[in-house]
This record gives C-alpha cells, sequence and structure tokens, in this order.
C-alpha cells in the first residue's frame, strides 16, 4: 500500500526548480510563527491576560479607595519596598474552565450600611472608571450582597470568584458572554470573542474582609486586536517578505546559480567541449568544492581519453608492423615457388613476427592489471626483505645485484606489487647491457626514497621525457615492447608512489617514492 503510493506520488510529482524550493521552504518557516501563534492561542490568551491585568490593577485602585473611605477605617501603613510584587496572572485561555454565564442575582435583604455610605462616596469614582474600561462594576458588601444600584441586596455570595474574595483572597474567573453576538466575519475562529473576564477583589479594613469590589469586561476580540494592529502586522508582513526575498536571492546566488552553472558546463564537458569554470566566490563552500571535485574529475576523464587514444594509436602501430610481415610471408608462401630454404625462412619471419605480438598482448594485459589496481589500506611491507628476494633472483654471473639499506619503517604497498615493479626494473636494465645494478633506501619526510642505478649505456637526454610512454623504446630491434615503465608507473600511481629518472654519472637512475605504513 505504501509502495503504491509512494510510486504514484513520483509518477506524478512536478518538475520544480531549486530556487522555487528555496523560497517556499523559507516562506514555510517564515510563516509557521503566525500559523502557530493563531493555531495555538497565543495571541489571543495574550488579550485575555492583558484584560485580567487591566482588571487587576483597576480593582487593586478602587480596592484601596474603598478602604479608605469606609467608616471607621484606619489608614494601613505603607508596604516596605521589599513587599512589593506583582500579581501574576491566574487565567490562561487553553487551561482555565470557562464558567456559565452569571446569572442575575437574588435579593438577599438589603446591604449592609457601611458598604451602602462608602458606595455613595466613590460613586463618582466607580461612574468614571466605568465609563473610561467599561467595565461593569459591584461593590459588594460582606455578605455578598450588591451596595447600589439596579441590583441593590442582589447577592453573589454564590460565585466562587466572591467566595475567594471574601476569604481574602483576590480571584479571576473566564464566563461565557450570554449577550454576544458575533460582530467580524471571521469571529468564529477566536475563542475568547464569547468570554468575559470576571475579577474578585477584597475590600480590606482594619485586617478584615468587609467587601468586595467585582468587576467584569469581556477581552479584546482576536480579529478585533488584529485589525487594531493591523499597521503593525503589515509592517511585520513587509519585513518577513523582503527578508525572505533578500535570503532567497543569496541562496541562488551561493546555490541555484552555481549548481545551474556546473550542470550546463558538465553537459559540455560530457560532449567534448568546454571546460568546468572556476566556483564563483559567492558560492556556498560545499559548493566550491563540488567545483573543484568536478574539474579534477573532468581532468582525469580528458587524461583518460587521452591516454586510450593515444594507447589505441600506439596499438594498432605495434600490431600493423608484425601483420603485415606475417601476412606477406603467408601469400608469398601460398604464391609463389621457392625452395625449401626460402619457406623456412619466410615461415621463421613470420614466426618471429607472431611471437613478438604474442610478447606485445602478454605486455597489454600487464599494463590492463596495472591499471586496474588498487591500493590496500592494511598494506604493510617490509622493504628490505622484498629487495633481498629479488635481488637473489635477478643475480647471475653476468648481472650482480647489491643492496645498501637504512633501517626503514614499512611501507603502504602490497608485497605482490613491490616485487612486479623491482623485478621489472632489473629486467629493464638487463636487458640494456648493464651488468650491475645497486639499491639504496633511506627515509625521507613522509616518505621512503628508494633508488635503483645500473651500469647500463643510460638514457639519452632527448629520449628521457618520453621513458615512460606506453610503447616507447630504444631497443625495439631486440624485441622491447616499450611498456616496462609503463606498467611500473601505473602500480606505483594506483598505490601512491611515484617514480622518477634523476641524473647520474654512468648509466641510469631510478628514484621511487615509496608511502610509508601510517
Amino acid at each position: 500500500m505504501i509502495d503504491a503510493a509512494k510510486d504514484w506520488l513520483k509518477a506524478r510529482w512536478p518538475r520544480v526548480r531549486l530556487r522555487t524550493v528555496l523560497f517556499a521552504t523559507l516562506f514555510v518557516v517564515a510563516a509557521m510563527p503566525g500559523v502557530g501563534a493563531v493555531a495555538l492561542r497565543v495571541y489571543e490568551n495574550t488579550l485575555v491576560r492583558q484584560t485580567e491585568a487591566e482588571l487587576v490593577a483597576q480593582g487593586a485602585v478602587l480596592a484601596a479607595a474603598a478602604a479608605l473611605e469606609w467608616p471607621g477605617s484606619v489608614p494601613a501603613p505603607l508596604p516596605a519596598p521589599t513587599e512589593l510584587q506583582p500579581e501574576p496572572p491566574q487565567v490562561d485561555l487553553s487551561a482555565t474552565p470557562i464558567l456559565p454565564s452569571r446569572e442575575q442575582p437574588r435579593y438577599a435583604g438589603p446591604p449592609a450600611a457601611d458598604a451602602v455610605a462608602t458606595v455613595r462616596r466613590l460613586a463618582p469614582v466607580f461612574a468614571r472608571t466605568r465609563q473610561v474600561t467599561l467595565a461593569t462594576t459591584y461593590l459588594l458588601d460582606r455578605q455578598g450582597r450588591v451596595a447600589a444600584g439596579p441590583l441593590t441586596g442582589g447577592s453573589y455570595a454564590g460565585l466562587p470568584e466572591v467566595r475567594a474574595a471574601l476569604a481574602g483572597h483576590a480571584a479571576t474567573v473566564l464566563r461565557r458572554n450570554g449577550a454576544y453576538h458575533p460582530t467580524y466575519p471571521f469571529e468564529w475562529l477566536s475563542r475568547a470573542a464569547a468570554i468575559r473576564v470576571h475579577h474578585a477583589r477584597p475590600v480590606i479594613v482594619n485586617g478584615r474582609v468587609v467587601g468586595v469590589i467585582l468587576l467584569s469586561r469581556s477581552a479584546r476580540a482576536l480579529f478585533r486586536g488584529l485589525y487594531e494592529d493591523r499597521g503593525k502586522i503589515a509592517l511585520g508582513i513587509a519585513a518577513i517578505l523582503l527578508a525572505l526575498v533578500g535570503l532567497t536571492a543569496l541562496l541562488s546566488r551561493s546555490i541555484a546559480r552555481p549548481v545551474e552553472a556546473l550542470s550546463a558546463a558538465t553537459r559540455s564537458v560530457a560532449q567534448g567541449r568546454g571546460v568546468v569554470p572556476p566556483p564563483p566566490p559567492t558560492a556556498a563552500a560545499e559548493i566550491q568544492d563540488l567545483y573543484r571535485d568536478f574539474a579534477v574529475m573532468a581532468a582525469a576523464i580528458e587524461r583518460r581519453s587521452r591516454y586510450l587514444r593515444d594507447m589505441a594509436h600506439a596499438v594498432s602501430h605495434e600490431f600493423k608492423t608484425p601483420l603485415a610481415g606475417i601476412r606477406g610471408a603467408l601469400e608469398l608462401v601460398g604464391e609463389h615457388d621457392m625452395t625449401a630454404a626460402e619457406r623456412r625462412r619466410f615461415l621463421a619471419n613470420a614466426d618471429t613476427d607472431a611471437a613478438r605480438l604474442q610478447h606485445l598482448v602478454t605486455r597489454l594485459l600487464d599494463l590492463a592489471r596495472a591499471d586496474m589496481t588498487t591500493a590496500q589500506a592494511d598494506a604493510a611491507t617490509d622493504l628490505a626483505a622484498v629487495i633481498a628476494t629479488v635481488a637473489d633472483a635477478g643475480r647471475s654471473d653476468a648481472f650482480t645485484v647489491t643492496a645498501v639499506l637504512a633501517p626503514l619503517p614499512p611501507v603502504a604497498v602490497p608485497a605482490a606489487v613491490l616485487e612486479r615493479i623491482l623485478v621489472t626494473l632489473l629486467d629493464n636494465a638487463r636487458q640494456a647491457g648493464a651488468t650491475r645494478a645497486a639499491f639504496a633506501a633511506a627515509m625521507t619526510g613522509g616518505a621512503v626514497q628508494l633508488t635503483l642505478g645500473d651500469d647500463g649505456p643510460g638514457i639519452a637526454p632527448a629520449d628521457a621525457e618520453r621513458i615512460f610512454e606506453p610503447f616507447f623504446t630504444t631497443r625495439r630491434d631486440t624485441g622491447g615492447s616499450g611498456l616496462g615503465l609503463a606498467i611500473v608507473r601505473s602500480l606505483l600511481d594506483a598505490v601512491g608512489g611515484e617514480i622518477a629518472l634523476i641524473p647520474a654519472e654512468a648509466g641510469a637512475c631510478f628514484r621511487l617514492s615509496l608511502p610509508r605504513r601510517r
């Protein structure tokens, strides 16, 4: 089921440009805080708590004024600075339960005389406060009865917030607004639109609760708040969009454009024209590394292509001469009458050419195996032991091999590969006419430097630049294939080593740089 859904989605997935993906990602990330604020009612909860804070401040002022005007009150000393602390909010739109709307109070008898006297003195203050804050305000006596207004004598003592205030603790609750009617199209999305915040605060005189200030007000609606703050919100949205455009442009210059340019350059290189451009300075560091890696890869591919072209040309040239000789000998033998001696001579020439072809095929296979050789991470070979083995096998009455070796660490070259390299070099020296070869090795920097010199005729300066090219030889008439040194270099390249021809007073001298075992 899941695989089928994946296949269906892959078949219909649109081809989207990288800069479109970047912009869409940034846009979603930028929009998430706003969407989350609405979804989690963060902003709406802030509005409700702001309403509670306003009612707390209003109630604290009115309760303090009522306490001062209460008959028989004695002014209390001012609190010390260390006793000053803000009153934390009590309501949370996502956690506080919403109670039913407040019903009309039932008449419970006349209110206390001291409460009536106090409310008469503070009537202008209550009226002015109600006019400015739009909050419903009542002064209740110690029994929870309304002290003034059309609800005089009505009891709110059964309300939980009033009970808490009569016990000496300020309390805030959320209640449904029974008179609520939506006025905005999307107001149904707001949870706070249909509630009122109710706050009850005790009036304390001479250390005891003598009354309660009861206030209530609707919280500012979410969409009304958004409308009132529309200028700030629009400015914030514009700033976010500008930031998005700037970030998209930056990412486009550092990621999208360089990737597109590299893609175009890669297509050109694949078609045999063009080169990988240098990495753009504004591109990300990883993109610049990718440019360099592609340039290295393109150069390696070009070298390999050139190598294959040259190899094909050289192979065709090397094979052409003996094949032509064999073909000519066969034609002469088949079309002309000749003596037995002449026939044997032509067949011997054909056999010699066939032997050369077989030798070339063998050496080409050796070169192919050398090209496919890979380094072994755990290779650790005792160079002295391999040199001793090769020297013993290569010595004869007409050819001597000596070795002068300092104490050396193991080299990171497989023993079989190292032995093959040294045997090939000794064979080259012997075939060139040398009668003596000498090994010398020492540690230089992080690599082992091995030199092999002989007393042969040496290599002409004009030929020194080409001796490592496949099929280049100065002994073609004596059966040289020109592949020995090419095989050696290929093997050393595979294991991270190097070979070079160095000047010598007599004969030829090669220096091999072998990586040491880490």
